[in-house]
Formats: C-alpha cells, sequence, structure tokens
C-alpha cells in the first residue's frame, strides 16, 4: 500500500516537472508574443497627428482687387495725407505693393502743399509714399509759399517714367523728362529732384529756357 502511494506520488512529480521544463522552453516565446500583442494594440489605439505642413510662399498672385476706388491715408492727429484713386486696383501680397490703372495720386506735406501725380499706370508701395508712375507721367505742385514766407513757384515734372517718393518729396527718372518751374522749362535725359534740398540734378543732353522775373516798380 505504502509503495504504491509513493510510486503514485513520483509519477505525478515527474509529470509536473516535465511539464513546467516544457514551459520554461516556451516561456519565451510567450512572452514575445504578448509583447508584439500589447505593442499592436497600442498602436491600433494611439491618437494619429496629422504631419505639420510648412507654409506655402506667397505667390506673385494678387489677393484682392479695387474698382473706382479711392484711397485715403490719415495721420494721427487726423490730417490728411494722401489720396490714392484709379479706374482698377491689384494687390500683390508677396510684394506688398498696388498696381491702378488711370492713377490720380494727391499727396499734402506738413506745410499743407499739395502734390497731384497722374499716369496711365502706377506701381505703389503698400502705403502709398512711393510711386512709380508710366506712361504719359504727370507729377505737379501748385505756387505756395515756403516757411520764410517766400513764395515758390509752380512746379510740374512730365515724361514716360516718374518715380516719386511723396513723404521726401523726391522725384527721380531715368528716362527723358520735362521740368517746368514758373516760366522756366528745362529738358534733360534723367533727374534727381530733392524738394527739400530745393535741388535739381538734370543728366545727359540739358536744355533750358530761363524766363527773366520781372523787377518791382
Amino acid at each position: 500500500m505504502v509503495a504504491r502511494r509513493t510510486s503514485g506520488l513520483g509519477g505525478a512529480w515527474l509529470r509536473l516537472h516535465g511539464l513546467w521544463d516544457r514551459l520554461t522552453v516556451w516561456l519565451p516565446v510567450i512572452l514575445m508574443a504578448l509583447l508584439a500583442l500589447g505593442t499592436y494594440w497600442l498602436v491600433r489605439n494611439s491618437p494619429v497627428f496629422a504631419p505639420v505642413q510648412e507654409r506655402a510662399a506667397p505667390t506673385h498672385e494678387p489677393d484682392y482687387f479695387m474698382r473706382n476706388f479711392s484711397v485715403r491715408t490719415f495721420d494721427v492727429n487726423g490730417r490728411l495725407k494722401s489720396e490714392v484713386a484709379g479706374t482698377h486696383g491689384r494687390h500683390y501680397p508677396d510684394t506688398d505693393t498696388l498696381e491702378i490703372d488711370q492713377p490720380r495720386i494727391r499727396s499734402f506735406n506738413e506745410r499743407g502743399a499739395i502734390t497731384v501725380a497722374t499716369a496711365k499706370f502706377a506701381l505703389s508701395n503698400g502705403d502709398g509714399t512711393e510711386v512709380q508712375l508710366m506712361g504719359d507721367a504727370v507729377v505737379s505742385r501748385a505756387a505756395s509759399k515756403d516757411a520764410q514766407g517766400q513764395l515758390r513757384p509752380a512746379l510740374e515734372f512730365r515724361g514716360e517714367f516718374l518715380h516719386a517718393f511723396l513723404d521726401t518729396e523726391r522725384v527721380k527718372s531715368h528716362k527723358p523728362v520735362v521740368l517746368i518751374r514758373g516760366g522756366d522749362r528745362f529738358t534733360a535725359d534723367s533727374l534727381d529732384y530733392d524738394n527739400l534740398e530745393r535741388t535739381a540734378e538734370l543728366r545727359g543732353r540739358v536744355r533750358g529756357v530761363l524766363v527773366p522775373t520781372p523787377r518791382p516798380d
């Protein structure tokens, strides 16, 4: 009786020991499978983030249009600085420039003197302080008095191309121009005029007609 119970317990122990040996051999495989299943579950249930898209560089295409428009700018005190008008306008965001058909531009300096610019076509910067005028371009300023009260005669520039800097009161051109100051008239192949410094640099074939100023009686 005792011998048979010992033999039965020994056989069960041997079977358990064999099972444990087989389990020990397959344990790494089972753990790897569980790890793979866990990784797969995490991937399936993790939120998907959209890739960060780089902002596309602006292209030279107009972002808005204007028709029969007029745009006014004022200084901090509410004084009218300039007025830009035209039949059609196209704004380009990459260069912050405005193309204007049949432009008419009025600019007022601190003394209130007005400068008027017209042409067939104009290219202006964003704030309207720099304008390139093309085709029958004219920039004119009415007669006025300076800070000392002296009369400054009317001034006019004509040409196929004029580059006007309205804030600094300058007019440039690399093409033939006509300068009319009061009764005087000059022509040149190029021009650099500074109203604040009251200087005009005429280059190339320069011709001029000076009208004598009448003496007071």
